[in-house]
């Protein structure tokens, strides 16, 4: 295992995992209204995606990578931490090392 200062943004392994996970839960319709029309997909249901990948994910996975509405990033982004079984489940798929738990992640 490894652990950086900001394991997320040399990452971005979850945000390119599944189509279906950055999926809407718990957001109200106020705090969806924030994530521009262009990010959401036809469903509305959550996060357009480019195959696997969310299109608010810019740069190369496993090298350097950030999200282009990270202020407004549905719940399911913000719960996922660095570290966890999600995490280490996404960072596999890519052939990248897991990370230790509790690794500093966003906040």
């Amino acid at each position: 295992m490894i652990a950086t200062d900001n394991p997320c943004q040399s990452c971005g392994a979850c945000c390119s995992y599944s189509s279906n996970w950055p999926r809407f839960t718990v957001e109200d319709d106020d705090a969806l209204d924030l994530i521009p029309e262009k990010f959401v997909n036809d469903r509305l249901s959550g996060m357009r995606c480019d195959g696997d990948r969310c299109t608010a994910l810019t740069g190369k996975v496993g090298i350097s990578t950030a999200c282009g509405v990270y202020a407004v990033r549905p719940e399911v982004c913000r719960t996922c931490m660095p570290g966890d079984p999600e995490c280490g489940m996404a960072r596999r798929r890519f052939g990248l090392p897991e990370l230790a738990a509790g690794s500093a992640g966003p906040e």
